[in-house]
């Protein structure tokens, strides 16, 4: 199945996880919240989105099963069509992991959304959906041109910056290659966000880490990458946002730059991060976003040296 989108669709797709049957009688009582997990891979694609044989991929499975313990329910699309109708706006956020341009047919071959579709699901987020954006979601439509060697991504765009980029709050510019993974400490800035309960700052992780700019100025940075000791010229620059939560309009905005390595989608600080973004982000939890950005990672605004690109 490649297009799963809506509610009625939503059982089937739990029984594919194994988990569902399990979880589905709780869902029966929960509130009638229901979140859409957007996939489609117009620049790379990530081994976590892809479905191999037609079943669900490691992110549907993932997100399916914490809709299960969280109480709310999750349909999945590749298929960018989805945000010209009405259909979507039935769902209480959207959680984003794409790559590249996604009004163009692109890598994986999905419909693209168009240029409407795009302002359609801007707008639903203003209005108050919420929206979840998962690693890649940051490396979606690039300030054009977007050459290979990326320099236009070396620019802090400002006002001129893509609309999806300033809804998500900051801009992908690229990853470290030799090693492509490292470990590095992320420093919790905000234990009390919900997924962050009795986590101890700072925490090691292993992760494709994106080096990320263009900050929106209203960030509440949960997370900073602590960038000393690291390997890459990407990385030689001051502590930086890694995830992070912010208004846009009425509408809940969560965004980490963890989720490259599949083994992570089965890490609990992982999944307890991922699984308090999305309960915030449709309302069923609250916490306190005030911006924080100057204060927790002063030296935000840095551009790291421009790294050759990857052969």
């Amino acid at each position: 199945m490649n297009t799963i989108t809506g509610r009625r669709e939503f059982l089937g797709t739990a029984a594919l996880t194994g988990a569902g049957l399990a979880f589905s009688s709780r869902l029966l009582g929960a509130k009638e919240k229901s979140v859409l997990v957007f996939t489609k891979s117009s620049g790379f694609e990530h081994d976590v989105v892809k479905r191999v044989n037609g079943k669900p991929s490691i992110v549907d499975d993932t997100v399916t099963a914490l809709g299960g313990k969280d109480g709310f329910q999750v349909g999945a699309s590749k298929d960018g069509r989805i945000f010209d109708g009405d259909k979507f706006h039935a769902y209480a956020a959207v959680v984003f992991f794409t790559t590249g341009d996604l009004t163009t047919l692109g890598t994986d071959g999905k419909p693209p959304m168009s240029a409407d579709g795009k302002q359609k699901l801007l707008d639903a987020i203003h209005n108050g959906m919420g929206f979840v954006g998962v690693h890649a979601a940051g490396d979606t439509f690039h300030p054009l041109p977007d050459p290979p060697d990326r320099s236009n991504r070396y620019i802090a765009h400002g006002d001129k910056q893509d609309p999806y980029l300033k809804m998500v709050g900051g801009e992908f510019i690229v990853h470290g290659s030799e090693p492509r993974l490292q470990d590095a400490n992320v420093i919790v800035n905000d234990p009390k966000f919900p997924g962050l309960e009795g986590v101890s700052s700072p925490v090691k992780f292993n992760e494709e880490w994106y080096s990320l700019k263009d900050f929106q100025p209203d960030l509440h940075v949960i997370l900073t990458l602590d960038t000393q000791g690291m390997k890459g010229e990407c990385y030689q620059r001051a502590p930086y946002p890694v995830t992070w939560a912010r208004m846009h309009g009425r509408g809940r905005v969560f965004y980490m730059a963890m989720g490259d390595r599949p083994e992570n989608w089965k890490n609990e600080f992982f999944l307890n991060l991922l699984g308090g973004g999305i309960r915030w982000a449709i309302g069923d939890v609250t916490a306190a976003v005030d911006t924080n950005l100057k204060q927790v990672a002063p030296g935000y605004a840095e551009i790291p040296p421009k790294q050759p690109a990857a052969k």
